[in-house]
Formats: structure tokens, sequence, C-alpha cells
């Protein structure tokens, strides 16, 4: 059947097909009916299936997947670790330290003052300054009173350390408190009222007109101060030759080899009214030096340096304890103190200013001229200059 109009077309025969319908159609068997006769797939089903497996490859397994290496951290990387570590530590506590030590102006130019010579030199004070002790603590260190004492701040201890820039031996120099001096600007008095009168920098004016020594550096300490560093690192080894008892402080040290906490250490270096200190302030002075070799000594070894528990209670108490002048630093101190360090062993020159009597208020002008140019010039002092 045809049918005509205007949508033509004889739809009773099958429609012709071009060359790529030809090409795209596939001959497929039909259902059911085996290998006989096919008919023609659609392009929509032209994807051929799979293939089918092959045969099994004998002697070749995939290979296991490899894990992550994980990154492991080597003995170098924990001993730089380590390092690091030590060192932001230490410049941590160096800072700590160098900023928290009190800091007084203490060194001043002046008309007159000694031009600078060979080696360095440093005024070490001990006052009797009781600042920040209660009356427990006053009483407990035999401070005794501060108003019956003048009222102020005096010192006990007056010392030039010169480190020198050769070969020759450092040296400990007392200056007895009771030294009689031309004080600038007040006429001749003991040597220890200057610091009551003007301070620090008039007391360091006062040592570089007697001696003709130029000061370089400056560190003061007082009582307390001095008690809590010797408490921090548990007591310092001394050997008393006999028993030390002083009436004005009750302080009694007994003989024998010991360990001196803080109020016998300052009973030690300020006893003088003692059957053991006949030459009094002589004595006394001679004391000193040897309580602070054995104290920088015993804060220089490995059991004060290494044990938490004397290291860290030390820097707690240095920097309240101490006064430095305002151009000092914390490389300074810790060169003083290992110079000084030889005290006990020779290592170091300990002397007195020499004096004229017993009572130490005069010196002996040419021994002890003898003595302030050779450590102007950092040689050898003479025997005869000596004093002990």
């Amino acid at each position: 059947m045809s049918y005509g109009g205007n949508y033509g077309g004889d739809y009773s025969r099958p429609r012709p097909r071009g060359p790529r319908q030809h090409q795209a159609a596939q001959m497929l068997p039909v259902p059911g009916r085996g290998e006989g006769p096919t008919r023609p797939m659609s392009r929509r089903t032209a994807t051929p299936p799979p293939p089918p497996p092959g045969p099994p490859q004998y002697g070749r397994e995939p290979l296991p997947e490899r894990p992550r290496r994980r990154r492991k951290f080597g003995v170098g990387k924990i001993l730089l670790t380590l390092v690091v570590v030590f060192v932001v530590f230490v410049a941590g506590v160096w800072i700590y330290l160098d900023t928290s030590i009190n800091r007084v102006d203490a060194l001043a130019d002046y008309d007159g003052r000694p031009a600078a010579a060979s080696g360095t030199n440093w005024l070490i004070v001990g006052s009797d300054s009781r600042d920040g002790l209660t009356a427990e603590q006053e009483q407990q260190l035999a401070t005794g009173d501060s108003a019956a004492a003048g009222g102020g701040s005096r010192t006990d201890t007056i010392m030039v350390a010169h480190l020198t820039d050769n070969s020759t031996k450092p040296t400990l120099l007392s200056l007895p408190r009771d030294s009689q001096v031309s004080i600038p600007g007040h006429g001749r008095g003991k040597i220890n009222s200057a610091f009551s009168i003007g301070g620090p920098a008039l007391l360091v004016k006062t040592v570089e007109q007697a001696t003709g020594l130029r000061m370089d550096h400056y560190a003061e300490i007082g009582f307390g101060g001095f008690a809590n560093i010797v408490d921090a690192i548990g007591g310092v080894d001394m050997c008393i030759d006999k028993e030390m008892h002083d009436d004005y402080t009750n302080i009694t040290i007994p003989p024998g080899c010991q360990s001196l906490d803080g109020a016998h250490a300052l009973g030690f270096v300020r006893m003088r009214h003692s059957t053991a200190t006949p030459r009094s302030d002589l004595d006394r002075v001679e004391n000193q030096r040897k309580f602070i070799g054995a104290l920088v000594s015993q804060i220089a070894t490995a059991g004060t340096l290494l044990n938490p528990f004397h290291f860290f209670p030390l820097l707690s108490a240095a920097p309240d304890a101490l006064t430095m002048d305002s151009g000092d630093h914390l490389h300074n101190l810790v060169g003083l103190a290992w110079a000084m360090r030889g005290i006990s062993d020779g290592g170091v020159v300990t002397t007195t200013v020499p004096v004229t009597s017993g009572s130490a208020e005069n010196w002996d002008k040419t021994k002890s001229k003898q003595l302030f140019d050779a450590l102007r010039g950092d040689t050898q002092i003479p025997d005869s200059a000596i004093m002990n």
C-alpha cells in the first residue's frame, strides 16, 4: 500500500541503508536458533562483550604494595636537638641574670682621675646594708642594730682585685676598713665612711685617689645577699684551726673542717673580736680572702653547676644579692670569678696594704707605693710589700 500526499514515500518496502549504516551494522545470531540466520544489531548495542580471560600466567604474581617509609630520628638529630635546647637555655639564663642584677652609677670621670694602666681593676665591696632583711633575719644573721651602728650603710669589706694582662699572677688586695685616707670633699677619715657619706661613687673616688689605681669595675654585696648565696650552694667548706667565738655577734664556729651555712659564713668574715683573731681587722681581712677563695672554687665545681638543687637556687639568689656598675655586664663578673678561682691553691697573690701598726689605720708609704706601682705595671709585687 502506498500513501500519497505531501508526506511522500512508500513505507511498504524497506528503506535502503547508506554505506555507514552497513558498516556499523553487525550480524549476531538470533537467540534460540543456533548458528542460523542472523539479524542486524543496532548501533546502541554495538559495544562488543569483553574478551574471555586468557590462560593463567604462572610465576608472575603481582608484587605487594610497599608500605610508606616512616622517618626516624637518628642519633645525630637527637644530639643536635639537645645541643640546640641547651644553647637556648643557657642564652635565656644569661640574659635573665644580666638584666636582673642591680645596677648603680659607681664609676665616673672627674678631674685628676688616675689614668688607665696595665691590667683590669675591680673594687669589691661587702656592705653592712640590711636592706630587705626582716627583724627575724637580722637576729638570725647577728647583723646588729643599724641605728646603733650609726645608721646608713658602711663597708665591712673593701678589696681591689687586679687581673693582669700578662702571665703575672692576679692579685686580691684588702684595704682595712679603718685606714685613714683623704675623702674627696670631706677631709681625712676612715676609708669605710666614704661609702656611708657618698655611696659607691665616693668610695670609688676615695680608693682611686688613695691608691693611684683606676677602677674599671665595681661589685657590691650586702649581708643578706651574702648569706643567701652561701645557703643557695649548700654551704661553703672551710677548715677552722681553732674555735672562733665573737661576743659581739654571739657567733661560735667550732674547730675542724666543716660546711659553713650563710649565718656562720657571715660571722666568719666579720669576726674580729675573738681570741682567734688577735690582730683584729688584719686577721678579719685575711679570713675574708680565704673565704672568697673557697666560695669561688666551690661555685665553679661540677657539684654546684650540675646540681639543680644548688644551681637554680644560686641563679635565683645572685641577682638580688649583687650590685654592679651600670656599665658592667655578666661576662665581666665571670672573668673576675675565673681569675679568682686560684686563691685556694696559690694561683692568686693575696695581701693587705702594708700598714705601720696593728690598728691598720696608717699605710706604710714606701711599701704601699711599691705595691701600687707593681699593680699599675703588671709586674711582680716585691715580697717586702706583701702583708698577710
